[in-house]
C-alpha cells in the first residue's frame, strides 16, 4: 500500500478528483471542493509516517525474472482490489472500485518533473472535438461516420523534455529569381540563382521533445504548442483522475531530436531574412548550442482510439489548447470518383467515358 497513493475527501472519505474546469480537487460524492495549495499541505502532513512493517514468510513457486521484468502490482488503498501496471506507470484507476492513484516511487528522486500543466479540457470537450474532426470530411465512409464509435478515452499526462538553448548560427541558402516572357515563338521561363549566407544568435526555450516510448512522436508534435506560461510545480494531486506516465527516454536520449528541431526551427527563422527571392532553401548550415539545459514536464493529453475494418485509428487532443489530430479511413470509391470529377473538368472528357468507369468499379 505505501507505494500507492490517493486522495480521499476530508469531509466524507470520498475518491477525490482534479476538476479540469475548476483548477481545484472535487469530491464527486459530497461536492466538496479544495484549492491545489491546502491539498499540498495536506499531503506533506504525511510524509513523516513511516511504512507498516509486517512481514510474513511463504513459500511457493516463483514467478521468473523474465516475467516479471516488466510487471508491477499494487493493492488499491480503498478496496483491496490488484491493479497490475507496467514499470512506466506513474498514474491510473483501480479496475474494481474505480479509485485514482499514483503510484509514489515512479516520482521519486531524479524521475520526478518539474513542472505539469494541469487538465483545462474534459472528456465532453474530446468527444465534441471528435465529432466535430468528423465533419466535412467527403472522402469519409459514411458508415464509419454514421456507426463508428470511439471504443476508448483516456486523459493522459505524457512525459516530456523541455530544452532550452541559446544558438550561434551559420546557414548558407540556395536563393532562386525568375521570370517568365514571350517572344515571337517561344513561351521562355528564365531562372536565376544565387547564394545568400546568414549568421545570427537565436535563444530556445521549452522546445518540447515526448520522452514516452509508446506515445507517437509526430503525433504528440501535431498537437503543439502547449502554452508554458500555465506549467506549475508539479504536485502528484494534479494527476487524480488521469493516467500518467513516468518518461522511458531520457533526456540525452531525445537530445537528437531536439537538435533536429532547433537545427530546423533556427534555418527557418533565418530564412525569413532573405527577402526578394521566389524560393530559399539552406543548403548548408553549422549550428553551435550553448546553455543547454532542460527540464521535465508532464503534458496533458486526451487520447482516443477506435476500429474500422480491423485497423486501428487513434486521435490525441491538446488537453490545454483543445487541439485535435488524428488520420480518418478514406472511402476509395469516394476517391476515385473524386479525382475522376476533377479530371473530367479540366480535361473537358465526355459522360460516356465515366459510365464506362463507373461500370467497371
Amino acid at each position: 500500500m505505501a507505494d500507492l497513493q490517493d486522495y480521499k475527501c476530508p469531509c466524507c472519505g470520498g475518491a477525490i478528483n482534479f476538476d479540469a474546469k475548476k483548477q481545484k480537487m472535487k469530491c464527486p460524492y459530497c461536492d466538496s471542493e479544495f484549492e491545489m495549495e491546502s491539498v499540498k499541505k495536506y499531503d506533506e502532513s504525511f510524509k513523516n509516517i513511516k511504512d507498516d512493517s509486517m512481514k510474513w514468510k511463504q513459500k511457493e513457486n516463483q514467478w521468473t525474472s523474465d516475467e516479471t521484468k516488466d510487471l508491477v502490482s499494487y493493492v488499491c488503498n480503498s478496496c483491496g482490489g490488484e491493479i497490475i501496471g507496467d514499470n512506466n506507470t506513474a498514474a491510473t484507476q483501480c479496475p474494481y472500485c474505480g479509485n485514482s492513484v499514483v503510484v509514489k516511487k515512479a516520482f521519486s528522486g531524479t524521475l520526478k518533473p518539474d513542472l505539469v500543466i494541469p487538465f483545462k479540457l474534459t472528456k465532453e470537450d474530446a468527444k465534441a472535438a471528435y465529432e466535430n474532426h468528423l465533419k466535412g470530411k467527403k472522402l469519409l465512409p459514411k458508415i464509419f461516420k454514421e456507426k463508428n464509435q470511439i471504443e476508448k478515452i483516456q486523459g493522459i499526462y505524457v512525459p516530456f523534455w523541455l530544452y532550452n538553448a541559446d544558438v550561434d548560427a551559420k546557414v548558407i541558402y540556395k536563393a532562386s529569381r525568375g521570370r517568365s516572357y514571350q517572344t515571337n515563338s517561344e513561351d521562355i521561363t528564365e531562372t536565376n540563382y544565387f547564394q545568400a549566407v546568414r549568421e545570427g544568435s537565436v535563444s530556445f526555450t521549452n522546445v518540447p521533445v515526448d520522452g514516452s516510448v509508446k506515445m507517437d512522436d509526430a503525433l504528440m508534435e501535431s498537437i503543439e504548442p502547449f502554452n508554458m506560461e500555465e506549467a506549475v510545480e508539479f504536485q502528484s494531486a494534479y494527476l487524480a483522475g488521469y493516467l500518467a506516465d513516468k518518461y522511458d527516454v531520457s533526456m540525452e536520449e531525445n537530445q537528437v531530436r531536439a537538435n533536429e528541431r532547433i537545427k530546423r526551427s533556427t534555418e527557418e527563422i533565418l530564412a525569413t531574412t532573405v527577402e526578394g527571392y521566389s524560393t530559399v532553401t539552406a543548403e548548408q548550415s553549422s549550428i553551435n548550442v550553448k546553455n543547454g539545459t532542460a527540464k521535465y514536464a508532464l503534458l496533458p493529453t486526451w487520447v482516443l482510439s477506435t476500429k474500422f475494418k480491423d485497423k486501428s485509428y487513434t486521435f490525441a487532443m491538446n488537453g490545454q489548447t483543445g487541439k485535435f489530430v488524428g488520420d480518418l479511413p478514406m472511402d476509395l470509391k469516394k476517391a476515385i470518383f473524386s479525382t475522376i470529377g476533377t479530371f473530367l473538368v479540366s480535361g473537358g472528357l465526355s459522360f460516356l467515358i465515366l459510365n464506362i468507369i463507373s461500370n467497371v468499379l
